[in-house]
C-alpha cells in the first residue's frame, strides 16, 4: 500500500501562510490541514483539506488540541511547514523590554518546539515525514538592536538541528528557511534594496524541495541563497 501523502501548515492566514496555502494546494498531497487564528481563504473548489482554529500556540494545550484533529494513519506521510512567527526590534538589550523578550520567545521558539514536540509523536510509527519551519538570516550572525528576535529565531535554528538527530531514530526530517525579509506590503515599507526581498512563493518552493529531498535534514537554507 502506498503511502498517503499528508500536509499541514501552521499559520495559514498570515501573509506567507496565505501565499502557502495557495501553492501547496496544487502540490502532490492526498490531504491538507490549515491551522491558523483566522480562516484562511480557499481558492477554487478544493475538497481535500480542513481547516482548524487555533488559539495561542505558545500554549502547549492549544497545540494538543489541533493535532488531535489531525487524522493518524500508519501509510501517512506528513509534511509539517510552519509560517508561524514574529518580529520586534530596534532596540539594544538595555532598552527592551522584558515583555517583548518573552513575546519573541513565544512566537518564534516556544510554539516551534510545542509544534515540533507533537509532530514527532504524530509521525512515530508512520511512513514518517518532514517538518520545515521559517527562520531568518539575522540569526545566522550576532547583530545590534536584534538581540531578542536573533537569539529566538536562532534558538529556533538550534531546534532544527537537534530534531534532525532525533528523527533518524523516527524517520522523520526537520529544516529551516531562513529568508533575509519576506515580500509583504509592510517590508516594503522600511527596505531601500528590494532585490533582496524573498517571495512567498520561493519560500514554498524551498520548503516543498525540502520535503521532497529524503537526504535533506537538519539544513538553515538562507535565502538570498
Amino acid at each position: 500500500m502506498s503511502a498517503q501523502k499528508i500536509f499541514l501548515l501552521y499559520g495559514a492566514s498570515g501573509e506567507l501562510g496565505a501565499a502557502a496555502v495557495d501553492y501547496f494546494l496544487t502540490q502532490n498531497y492526498d490531504y491538507h490541514y490549515f491551522i491558523s487564528r483566522k480562516n484562511p481563504e480557499i481558492n477554487g473548489k478544493i475538497k481535500n483539506y480542513r481547516i482548524i482554529s487555533a488559539s495561542d500556540l505558545s500554549e502547549e494545550e492549544n497545540v494538543v488540541k489541533t493535532f488531535s484533529e489531525v487524522g493518524r494513519i500508519e501509510n501517512g506521510e506528513y509534511h509539517l511547514f510552519s509560517t508561524i512567527g514574529g518580529y520586534i526590534g530596534g532596540k539594544t538589550v538595555a532598552e527592551t523590554e522584558y515583555s517583548d523578550f518573552r513575546k519573541m520567545l513565544d512566537l518564534n521558539l516556544i510554539s516551534a518546539f510545542l509544534i515540533a514536540k507533537y509532530f514527532a509523536q504524530l509521525v512515530n510509527g508512520t511512513c514518517g515525514g518532514s517538518i520545515c519551519f521559517t527562520s531568518a538570516l539575522s540569526s545566522l550572525k550576532p547583530e545590534a538592536n536584534k538581540a531578542a528576535y536573533n537569539l529566538s529565531k536562532n534558538g529556533l535554528n538550534y531546534l532544527v538541528e537537534s530534531l534532525a538527530i532525533e528523527g533518524k531514530e523516527m524517520n522523520f526530517r526537520a529544516n529551516a528557511i531562513a529568508p533575509f525579509a519576506i515580500d509583504t506590503i509592510s517590508n516594503r515599507e522600511w527596505i531601500d534594496d528590494s532585490s533582496k526581498l524573498v517571495s512567498p512563493t520561493d519560500i514554498c518552493k524551498t520548503a516543498k524541495s525540502l520535503f521532497d529531498d529524503k537526504s535533506a535534514t537538519g539544513k538553515i537554507v538562507p535565502l538570498p541563497a
